[in-house]
This record gives structure tokens, sequence and C-alpha cells, in this order.
């Protein structure tokens, strides 16, 4: 979808020519002369419109007004949270009716705000087709941002360039994570990461390893979680190079499970078609990528996948197992749908090789995190309080929210085996903070986090979906990390809202 940012004030908005003009309007503001605002002030006398954040009022063909159809929409305290539900709201209100050209008409180019509008535009216009026969196409083409003045333009451009490559890669994350799994295996996954490669231009280098690569590295904990598959696995390694070669990277790692059956503990049937979004770790570090080509931030940034299939079949790992990690430390694998960790062990330990700055792993890692957290924060671990705090900012920044969760010794106790160094699960209690304790003994050499998305990588029910989480956050994450004198990402990272209690 085409984005544009322009100056347009209320007078000017009234001869924009547009399928539909959405006037964002705070409870506090005054109207003005124009046309607009006669009709904001006729609708607050009558009561039927009083800019609290979420309403809306349609107007069809206003006096005075160029576009056939106007909604105001009303932002309340015209916080970026606000903005964003407005956009949605708005936009939704639209998605019916023959809109192709759409024109938001912000009353400030406040960056937050100006970034809320883009992605709540891009979200509620967002439409997956790949594998229709009859793809209905995104009817949303263009959205024209109208901000007041010249220098409230000019001053949002960096926001606005940062929300756009966002929504590149948000919709790249979504796109990986939508498919079934027979249209995104490890091995299509890896063309999807190539593809990102393609241009010099991009700053993107990609490397892709097979079976016998995997093999000589002795990354046996990975191999075990893909030995019961068809689908040969890949171990994908991205590199953006964005600053000095002597910066020492930030390195991503994604969980890449294509689909997770659970192996021979087996899942129940039920729902198990949402397997396919295990992979949304390997596809939020993609749509990351997608996003950092565009941006060209000044930070080197290292992307690991392991991607493979988790599947019940003569040759797959049996629960009792006992494995060999490239670390060299030996797992028993009590349940074989507690893969996620055994391929995400042996990555973290790859992931030394960089000697990088921080590493950050993202995976639909434990049910219980949903349990504990819902769908609203994803769950964030580490090792690092400097790191935990600069990933919480960031999550406050983009909308894109986790929340700390404890690493206390004393939840390893029960990953204690007779039969090897590490057991792979340990009780029902707690289970989302024994899996990052598991991770933990794989990071001893870098500042590690983890964060647990599996209650916000996809949506169930009527609005089934990958979401495209936590795109947001890294890229919010990442600018902070860049070397001073990127431009082009200044002020991605500053965060408008309140820190979360007990964070």
């Amino acid at each position: 979808m085409d984005f544009q940012l322009k100056t347009l004030d209320a007078a000017g908005a009234c001869t924009e020519k547009t399928d539909a003009l959405v006037v964002l309007t705070a409870e506090a503001a005054r109207p003005g002369a124009d046309a607009l605002g006669r009709c904001i002030a006729q609708a607050r006398k009558s009561g039927d419109f009083d800019g609290k954040a979420g309403k809306l009022l349609a107007l069809y063909r206003p006096a005075d007004v160029a576009a056939p159809r106007v909604l105001l929409a009303g932002i309340g305290d015209g916080s970026a949270r606000a903005v964003r539900q407005a956009v949605a709201a708005a936009v939704g209100a639209l998605r019916s009716a023959p809109v192709r050209r759409l024109c938001l008409l912000l009353p400030t180019a406040d960056g937050p705000g100006v970034q809320a509008a883009v992605l709540a535009a891009a979200e509620a216009s967002y439409v997956y087709t790949t594998t229709k026969s009859k793809p209905e196409p995104r009817r949303l083409e263009r959205v024209t941002l109208g901000v007041p003045d010249a220098a409230s333009a000019a001053a949002a451009r960096a926001d606005f360039a940062c929300a756009t490559a966002t929504v590149a890669g948000v919709e790249f994350a979504k796109e990986w994570g939508n498919r079934p799994a027979n249209h995104a295996t490890p091995a299509l996954l890896a063309q999807a990461a190539r593809s990102l490669a393609s241009s010099k231009a991009s700053r993107i280098q990609c490397q892709v390893l097979g079976p016998r690569e995997v093999a000589k590295l002795g990354m046996g904990s990975f191999m075990a979680v893909a030995q019961g598959s068809e689908q040969e696995l890949r171990f994908i390694v991205l590199q953006y190079s964005g600053a000095a070669r002597s910066e020492a990277p930030v390195v991503l790692v994604g969980k890449g499970i294509t689909f997770d059956t659970g192996g021979i503990s087996i899942k129940p049937a039920a729902e198990m078609d949402e397997m396919k979004f295990d992979m949304c770790g390997a596809a939020s570090v993609l749509g990351t990528f997608r996003a950092l080509a565009e941006l060209q931030p000044a930070v080197n940034v290292v992307g690991l996948i392991p991607a493979c299939e988790n599947m019940p079949d003569g040759r797959a790992l049996k629960p009792g197992d006992v494995v060999t990690s490239m670390s060299g430390q030996t797992i028993e694998v009590l349940n074989t749908d507690a893969e996620g960790r055994l391929v995400l062990c042996d990555a973290l330990t790859y992931a030394e090789r960089f000697k990088p700055r921080a590493v950050v792993d993202i995976a639909t890692l434990t049910g219980a995190c949903v349990i504990a957290l819902g769908h609203v924060h994803s769950g964030l671990f580490s090792s690092d309080d400097a790191l935990a705090e600069a990933l919480l900012a960031a999550g406050r920044a983009a909308q894109d929210p986790c929340w700390r969760m404890p690493l206390d010794d004393e939840y390893a106790e029960g990953l204690k085996t007779h039969f090897a160094d590490v057991a792979n699960v340990a009780g029902r209690a707690g289970g989302a903070v024994t899996a990052a304790k598991f991770l933990q003994r794989f990071t001893a050499r870098f500042p590690w986090a983890h964060l647990d998305i599996a209650g916000s990588a996809w949506k169930s029910g009527a609005a089934k979906g990958s979401t495209g989480r936590p795109v947001g956050l890294l890229l919010n994450y990442l600018a902070a990390q860049a070397v001073p004198g990127s431009v082009a990402i200044k002020n991605i990272a500053k965060s408008p809202a309140k820190k979360p209690r007990g964070a």
C-alpha cells in the first residue's frame, strides 16, 4: 500500500480529492470556521459527536467538501493509542465501501501519532490472499496523511519513514505466519530469507545451511527435532551491516518450527491447524530484516532461524531420548512437544561466534505464557537488566508491549534429571519460566533476552491470523542501538506511554 505525507490543514482538506476523508478530532479541539469545522461544531451541539476515543460519525457529501465520504473520528486526549484506535475503527467502517484513496487528517504532526495512524491503517486494511483461488484484493491502495503545516510535515518525516518501513516488516511477517505449512516449509522459508538479500542496496547477506552443515556444527538437539519429518531442516543466517565491522551486532534468534504436531507427544486434534503459526518467531525476524532494508539504520544485526517441522514417524525423537546439543550439554527429552527450546538452544550457542552486544530470541514457546499474560503482553525474560529495560521501552513506544517475568534460580530445580545434564521440561507450574530457564543455560557468554510470543503472535477465532508481532518492538529496540548519526531513525524509540506497573 502507498502511504503519503503532505501539508494539509482543515480548510485544504475540504478541497482534497479523495474517496474518503477521516478527520481525527480530539475532545478538547476547537472547530475552525471552514466547512469541516462547521460540521464538527454542529455534531457536537446536537450531541452526535463528542470526540471521545473510538467514536465515529459518518457524513455523506457534506456541503463544501470535495470528498464524498467524511468520517469524524474521535481521538480523545490525542495519545498514540487513541489515534490507533480511531484510525482502526474508521478504516474498518469504510472497508465495505469502494474506497481506494483515503485521506487521514491529523490535528498535529506528533511523531507517535503519525506512526500510530500509519500502522492502524495498514492493519485494518490487511488482506491475506496467497492461497486463495479467487482472492479479494486489498481495496485500499493509497493513504495520505495530512498534517497542519510545512514545519510539522518536515518534523514528521523521520517518524513517517519509520512507520512505513514497520508496515512493510509487519506485513512480511504476517504473510509467512499466515501461510499454511505446505506453503511455508523450511526450504521455502529459506527462499524468503534469500529474497531479502537479493539487492546489494539492502545491506543484507544470507547464508542457508542444510542437514550436512548442521551436522558438522554438532547441532544434535536441532537435528533430533527435525529427524521425524520428510522436510529437511534449514539453518538460516541473515546479516544486516549498517555500521562499521568493529561494531558488535545484535543477534535475533527466531524459532522456525514450520509445523508442530507435538511429535510423539502428539497434540490434540482440535486447533492443531494453528500450529502453522509456530514459526512466527522466525517470521518476526524476517519481517524485521525486511524493515531494516528500508530504514538502513547504523547498527549491525544478525538473524538466526533454525527451521524444521516437528512430526511423528518411525525416525522421530522419543520421550526419554538423550541428545547432545552444540554446546556439549546433554538433554533428556521428556516431552517431544517441548521442541522449540531444543532448536533454539543450538542457535543460541551458534550466536556466540558473532561476539554479540546482545542476543534476543523470539519464540511461540509455551502455552503457559498465554495463561499468564493472555494476548496483550508478550512474555519477557532476561538475564540483563539494561537489556530488559530497553526492550520494555521499545515495546511501549511501538504499542507492542511485553511484560518482564522472573528468572529465579529456584525455577530450574525441576529441570534436573538422573540421565542427562538437563531435562527439556519441568512440571506444569511456572511452565513459561522453566522454559526460559532451560534456554538461559546456553546464554552465559552474552546479554540475553527471551520473548515468549505464544499469546501475541496470532489471533484465533473469527479474526484468525498472524499479528506480525513483535516486529514493531524489535525495530524500536534496534533503532535505539544505532550508532549516533543515523538520521533516518531518530526519535523512533521515544516512548509516550507510561511504564507498566511492576515491569
